[in-house]
């Protein structure tokens, strides 16, 4: 048995609607307003690495037959540790709370005087959170919430900012400033390495496959392809918005330039709907950033939920519901987003820069299982490994630097590293490490 043509679409806006929220909404524009004229190559990399490497993380988890049998190559021990890891970084500490702020930094404060923020964030915090809650009670039927409704309406409201852009035009496009004067598409793709989509992707899988068994697919191995399909659906409509999002971009920054420096993607948004759309623009920027940061995160709630209860059902002899685990995560982000936001960003970063170099390795071995990790399993072992040294060495140096202090000593055994400069100093460490793994694999198969 197979999914429906109707029902394939809805998985796919479903898992659309899971991985697009405010960062995705912002960095696209961004850069398009500094490519300018130069937006083309700039976009063309962002997706690449975007939207190329959640996907196909999306696509080798699922045929590796999950996270944890994919992590569970390295070690059994090294899943669960990653595991966690990843779901408490793109959850609870970071990127839940972040949704809510967000949101009502877009939707709320441009309206409410500045004695007033305190109070009204408490309250905009507390309702979007329990809505928040209340789709996610059932992660088996959230497919009905995101993919029926909540990613269609998304996606209509990108309509509309997008055809007015068609209809004021660009003019003259901006010529190419800050990050993106010269070396646009290589640019481009370390932006889209930043949004660290694959984190999140290589565990929304679960929720999508709970969706598919719901709809009485039972053959796992159809899971598998119906999850992978919409995991190419999500490619194709994420590819789409983001290009539409980059010439929306290059639009705002003919009307007023932006800078680098300060500026952000949502500066970018608002310039444009202020002038196309007047006071109203504004409001309507608000409701398309509420929707898209519920969307995404209701999807989060819903799987790091899963995640603990398929894990720790039990903790010190008493037994942890999915709904326990939900409270937990929904209460201890509403908590976060009003208090402490700022400096827990600025420990995640680092941390999210640590998670990823090591994802991306496995997802990357997982596509070339048949060639490498089949027949040279160590491979697994040594590239994580090595490449977790040089993650972890990066994550202390760059958060020593986040709380004012510095490892001159560490950072400059760093910078030997090939492109360390442009964040892929991980590089080389995974090719050596992949070397070393066929070796000892060699080794160990010749002493049996």
């Amino acid at each position: 048995m197979t999914l429906t043509t109707r029902q394939r679409l809805v998985m796919t806006f479903t898992f659309f609607s899971m991985f697009f929220g405010a960062g995705n909404l912002i960095f696209p524009p961004f850069v398009g307003a500094q490519a300018g004229s130069a937006a083309l190559p700039a976009a063309a990399g962002f997706i690449v690495s975007a939207v190329g490497l959640p996907i196909l993380g999306v696509i080798a988890v699922t045929f590796a037959g999950g996270f944890d049998a994919l992590a569970g190559r390295v070690s059994h021990k090294f899943a669960l540790l990653l595991g966690v890891a990843i779901i408490l970084t793109i959850g609870p500490c970071f990127a839940i709370p972040r949704t809510a702020t967000t949101s009502f930094e877009m939707m709320v404060t441009p309206f409410v005087a500045s004695t007033a923020i305190v109070p009204a964030r408490l309250v905009y915090s507390l309702v979007f959170f329990v809505l928040a809650y209340l789709f996610a009670q059932h992660p088996e039927k959230l497919s009905k919430v995101l993919g029926r409704f909540m990613g269609p309406l998304l996606l209509v409201l990108i309509a509309v900012i997008f055809i007015a852009c068609l209809i004021h035009g660009i003019g003259t496009a901006s010529q190419p400033s800050g990050n993106y004067a010269n070396g646009q598409l290589a640019r481009g793709f370390l932006d889209g390495y930043q949004t660290m989509d694959l984190l999140a992707a290589l565990y929304f899988g679960i929720v999508i496959s709970a969706n598919i068994r719901d709809a009485h697919i039972d053959d796992e191995s159809q899971v598998r392809r119906e999850t992978a399909f919409a995991g190419i659906g999500t490619g194709v409509l994420l590819v789409i918005i983001y290009g539409v999002l980059s010439y929306v971009g290059v639009v705002s920054g003919a009307i007023a330039a932006i800078d680098a420096q300060h500026d952000t993607g949502a500066t970018v948004l608002t310039n444009l709907t202020s002038s196309v759309f007047g006071t109203a623009g504004t409001a309507f920027l608000g409701i398309v950033f509420v929707v898209a940061c519920l969307n995404v995160c209701t999807g989060l709630i819903c799987t790091c939920a899963t995640y603990f209860h398929e894990r720790f059902r039990t903790i010190a002899g008493h037994t942890v519901s999915y709904r326990t685990w939900q409270v937990i995560f929904t209460v201890f982000s509403f908590a976060v987003s009003n208090a402490g936001l700022s400096v827990i960003i600025k420990v995640s970063v680092p941390v999210l820069a640590a998670l990823y170099p090591i994802s991306i390795v496995l997802v990357l071995l997982a596509l070339t299982h048949q060639v490498l990790g089949e027949r040279f399993p160590r491979v697994y072992f040594w590239a994580v490994l090595l490449v977790a040294i040089v993650s972890f060495a990066t994550c202390v140096a760059s958060l020593t630097t986040v709380f004012g202090g510095s490892l001159p000593w560490l950072e400059a055994a760093l910078s030997w590293l090939p492109w360390h400069a442009y964040q892929l100093g991980w590089l080389a460490p995974a090719v050596l490490g992949i070397l070393i793994g066929v070796a000892d694999s060699i080794v160990r198969r010749t002493r049996r």
